[in-house]
């Protein structure tokens, strides 16, 4: 289905952005990678799929660095066609304790980010007449968890972001939505299941149910894998009039 186009997905080297990444190049798309840490095995995965696969190691807090990786994806390939924001760090703490270079850090990874990059790729989708736009939001861009303030900021400010660009783009072949995930088991999040396990000295399992049972009423993980699907939608052709939509994949947690 998207074969013959590039697509360019931010923290992509792990996790939920790896799946996404694989996703796209299962249905033919060349794929940009980003991130950082070992690189030459994602592109190994991506690569085995039958697809060009590209690297580079912008530091997406900054906007020079941002429009170099552009400029690389674009040399290398004529355009990005799919631009899937997803490059994100974390930070936990009460607002009077937050520091303040973590807050500038998140807001700048989380959501500046995805800023610069879609400002750098609307030109060519819209000469192209044809792109897609999808931000890696969270259920924290609809709802807030407490101490994560720096976060909750961000990915409201992404769903923000994401509808403005939407209706920016209305009347072209452009279209941006947000994912808005709930729990992922990532490497990253299975760590804390772990540290929970050890903490309370129970159980991964026991551990898993708490963690899930906390927000997320279908107490179950979703899957990089569930996420690239919904994001191979988004491209599709009965994606085509899907526009600024937040749509979350969080188990219930928001309906709540």
């Amino acid at each position: 289905m998207l074969k013959g186009k590039t697509a360019l997905v931010t923290g992509s080297t792990s996790g939920i952005g790896l799946g996404i990444a694989k996703a796209l190049a299962a249905e033919g798309a060349n794929l940009v990678l980003n991130g950082f840490g070992d690189n030459a095995g994602p592109q190994a995965e991506v690569a085995a799929l039958g697809v060009q696969v590209a690297f580079h190691g912008a530091d997406m807090s900054r906007p020079a660095e941002i429009e170099a990786m552009m400029k690389f994806a674009a040399e290398r390939f004529g355009r990005v066609d799919i631009l899937v924001n997803n490059a994100g760090i974390q930070h936990v703490a009460k607002i009077e304790d937050f520091p303040i270079e973590r807050w500038d850090a998140v807001i700048a990874i989380n959501l500046s980010s995805a800023f610069h990059a879609t400002r750098l790729a609307l030109p060519a989708m819209k000469t192209a007449n044809w792109g897609r736009i999808i931000n890696i939001a969270s259920v924290h861009g609809l709802v807030a968890s407490a101490e994560k303030a720096a976060y909750v900021a961000a990915k409201h400010g992404i769903v923000g972001l994401t509808k403005v660009t939407a209706l920016e783009t209305a009347t072209t072949g452009v279209t941006c939505n947000a994912i808005c995930p709930g729990w992922v088991l990532t490497p990253l999040v299975q760590k804390q299941v772990d540290a929970r396990a050890a903490t309370l000295k129970i159980s991964n399992e026991e551990a898993t149910r708490l963690l899930l049972g906390e927000k997320e009423p279908s107490m179950q993980f979703t899957t990089p894998e569930e996420l690239g699907a919904l994001a191979v939608f988004f491209c599709s052709a009965a994606g085509n009039n899907v526009r600024g939509a937040a749509w979350n994949m969080d188990g219930g947690w928001a309906a709540q």
